[in-house]
């Protein structure tokens, strides 16, 4: 998947529906839920997610609060490995490391447990969508933090026009950032 294959990208892309003035007007939403219904097109995402994680030499994969949940954690099991959520702050119990980070309207707080990694673990972060690149941003920090090491990114669809991959630079410490899909 270092570059996506072609076929995939049509097919994902195919499966993912735009929805005009969606939060707001002006917006252009890009919902994957007929991705996510079409058996088809989701299993072979699965499956693309959990070859790259298996190549990448990654031992757990994250997914991130909310969508990122959908994709990393069927991932995850079809490559044999365990999963770990970054959740929204306050969604997780016990000791947990905490990154804020800025949104276009406002500020938000991710969280991961502390005991989430072994030290020097590889990880394989996966979500949904680089927009800014704030919530991967802060993820990659967290992981970090969390003392395990990136395999790399991978990403469903990059927003481009938004420029999130030059701010994620500086967070990957040479790993990979990958997407399936650039609109």
């Amino acid at each position: 998947m270092t570059s996506p294959d072609s076929a995939l990208s049509a097919l994902l892309t195919s499966r993912i529906k735009d929805v005009p003035d969606y939060p707001k007007p002006g917006v252009l939403f890009k919902d994957i839920a007929p991705l996510l219904a079409d058996a088809e097109a989701f299993g072979a995402l699965t499956r693309a997610l959990a070859d790259r994680a298996k190549e990448l030499g990654a031992t757990k994969v994250v997914g991130l609060e909310a969508r990122g949940f959908v994709l990393a954690a069927p991932a995850a099991f079809a490559a044999g490995l365990g999963f770990v959520p970054i959740r929204k702050k306050g969604k997780l119990p016990g000791d947990v490391f905490s990154r804020s980070y800025d949104l276009e309207y406002g500020s938000a707080t991710l969280e991961v447990q502390c005991d989430a990694f072994t030290p020097g673990e590889r990880v394989l972060v996966v979500d949904d969508v680089l927009a800014t690149g704030g919530t991967i941003g802060a993820s990659l920090d967290l992981v970090q933090e969390a003392g395990a090491k990136l395999a790399g990114v991978i990403v469903l669809m990059e927003l481009g026009f938004l420029d999130g991959r030059a701010r994620l630079a500086p967070h990957l410490d040479g790993a990979p950032l990958e997407t399936l899909v650039t609109v």
